[in-house]
C-alpha cells in the first residue's frame, strides 16, 4: 500500500500535518475495503501533550513512511486473506486522537463567569493548540477515491479495530449518506473489531480532567467539547444535550445504524479490563478483579444478543483482523475468516431477493464461560520473562489461590480437549 496525502490541506492531523491513506488498488475489483486505524485518545491538553511526546504518529504524519505492508484481512495474499484479498485496500492512520469523531476547530463558547470544576474543564477545553478532524479526514479520503473509481463500487465495508471500530459505529451510516449523494450504488457494510466497549464499574478520582486515568465516559464526554466530536443524528435523538458520549458505546448505537454491521469482540478484551485498571499478566489480581473479569464476559454476551453477525470468541485478547494468524480463531469450529464470508453471502442474497443459503453460521458466541476456555485463543505471555503461560499458570503467579477461587485446572484441560476433538 502506497501513501497518498489529502488533496484538501485543511484537514489534517493533530498537529496541523497532512492527513492521508495508504491504497493497494485492485484493477477491475467493485469491492472496496476501508480501514480505520485504532488507538485510543486524549481529552485534554495534559492528556494530548502527553500523547504526542510518547507516540507522536498518533497526532502527526511526519514520520509515517512511505508504503506499509497489510496482514490479515488486509493482506493482498489468498493464504492469508482467502475473501478479501481481491479488493481495493484503503488504510486510514490515525492522528486525530478524537475516536474518528472530530468535526473541526471547537466553537469557542460565549463568555460567561465559571466556577469551580467547570471553569477549570473550560480551562482544559480551549487552551489546545491540536486540530481534531477524524470524521472529516474519514470524508476527505472518501472524496479523494472518486477518481480511483469507489462511485463504481458494489460493496464498500469500513472496518476498524479498538477506537477504529468505535469509529466505524459513529461514521458508517455518514460514509453511506456520503456515497450516495455522490450517486454510488454501492452497499455499505460496517466491521467493528474490539470496539464495542462497555461502560467502567469503577469510581473516578474527581480531577479526570487533569490525569490520564479516566474511565471512557469520562474521557468521551470531556473530549467531545475538546473535539467538536460528532454523532450519529438518529443516535442523538435519543439523548439530550450533553448526553451524546452514550452514542460512543455499541451497545447504545447499534439499533440506532441503518447500515449492515459485523461485530468481532473478544468476550476478555484487554482494554476493557485496562480501564479497570486490570492488567493480565501484571504484578497482582485480586479476587474481586478475578470476579469483575467473570461478569465481563456475561455483559458482553448480553450486549450483543441483538447484534444480528458477531464473532465472540471467550479470550483474553484484543483486536483480530489485522493479525496475519486471524485465520486460526474459531467459535464453534467456523473460522473468523468463514464467519465474515457468511455474512457477506447472506446479505448479497437478501439484496437480490434469494433466500440465504443454511450452514454457513455468522453469528458465534462462545457457550464457555472462562477467559482462554476456547482452544484457538491466542497464548497468554508473561510481561517479565515473556514466556507463554496457560491462565491457570498467570492466576497463579498473579497471587491466587486457584482451590480457594473453585479452579480446576485439569477439570478444565480435559474440557479443552473435548472442545478441540469437536472442532473448537
Amino acid at each position: 500500500m502506497r501513501l497518498q496525502f489529502l488533496k484538501n490541506t485543511q484537514v489534517t492531523c493533530n498537529d496541523g500535518s497532512a492527513a492521508g491513506f495508504y491504497l493497494k488498488e485492485f484493477r477491475g475489483s467493485r469491492r472496496w475495503l476501508i480501514f480505520l486505524e485504532g488507538g485510543w485518545c486524549c481529552h485534554s491538553k495534559e492528556t494530548c501533550d502527553s500523547r504526542y511526546q510518547n507516540i507522536p504518529r498518533l497526532m502527526s504524519s511526519t514520520g509515517w513512511p512511505q508504503t506499509k505492508r497489510g496482514t490479515g484481512i488486509l493482506s493482498s495474499q489468498a493464504e492469508e486473506n482467502p475473501h478479501w484479498n481481491n479488493a481495493n485496500i484503503v488504510f486510514i492512520p490515525y492522528c486525530s486522537s478524537d475516536v474518528w469523531s472530530g468535526n473541526g476547530p471547537a466553537p469557542t463558547p460565549p463568555p460567561r463567569q465559571r466556577q469551580g470544576r467547570e471553569k477549570e474543564r473550560e480551562r482544559n477545553t480551549n487552551a489546545t493548540e491540536y486540530t481534531f478532524m477524524g470524521s472529516l479526514i474519514i470524508r476527505e479520503v472518501i472524496k479523494d477515491l472518486i477518481p480511483k473509481g469507489i462511485k463504481l463500487a458494489k460493496v464498500v465495508m469500513l472496518s476498524g479495530t479498538s477506537a477504529g471500530g468505535t469509529g466505524v459505529l459513529l461514521n458508517i451510516d455518514r460514509v453511506a449518506s456520503q456515497l450516495e449523494l455522490l450517486g454510488a450504488e454501492a452497499q455499505v457494510r460496517g466491521l467493528v473489531d474490539s470496539g464495542w466497549f462497555l461502560e467502567s464499574k469503577q469510581q473516578r478520582s474527581p480531577n479526570c480532567p487533569e490525569t490520564i486515568s479516566c474511565s471512557p465516559e469520562d474521557a468521551i464526554k470531556i473530549g467531545l467539547r475538546l473535539w467538536n466530536g460528532v454523532v450519529p443524528d438518529r443516535c442523538l435523538q435519543l439523548y439530550k444535550r450533553g448526553e451524546e458520549w452514550q452514542c460512543f458505546f455499541g451497545h447504545k448505537l447499534y439499533s440506532t445504524l441503518t447500515s449492515p454491521l459485523f461485530v468481532m469482540q473478544w468476550l476478555f478484551d484487554e482494554e476493557q479490563l485496562r480501564v479497570e485498571n486490570i492488567y493480565m499478566g501484571g504484578h497482582s489480581l485480586s479476587e474481586e478483579q478475578w470476579q469483575y473479569i467473570q461478569n465481563l464476559s456475561r455483559e458482553l454476551k448480553n450486549s450483543l444478543r441483538e447484534v444480528t453477525a458477531v464473532f465472540a470468541p471467550s479470550c483474553l485478547s484484543h483486536t483480530a483482523i489485522t493479525k496475519s494468524n486471524w485465520m486460526s480463531f474459531k467459535v464453534k469450529g467456523t473460522s473468523l475468516p468463514r464467519a465474515l464470508h457468511c455474512w457477506d453471502r447472506s446479505l448479497e442474497a437478501t439484496r437480490n431477493n434469494r433466500t440465504p443459503s443454511k450452514g454457513c453460521p455468522f453469528h458465534l458466541v462462545d457457550n464457555c464461560q472462562r477467559p482462554q476456555c476456547n482452544p484457538t485463543c491466542p497464548a497468554l505471555v508473561d510481561q517479565t520473562t515473556q514466556q507463554e503461560l496457560t491462565l491457570f499458570q498467570m492466576l497463579v503467579a498473579m497471587g491466587l489461590d486457584l482451590q480457594r477461587l473453585g479452579l480446576d485446572p485439569q477439570g478444565d484441560a480435559d474440557a479443552l480437549a473435548s472442545m478441540v476433538s469437536n472442532g473448537g
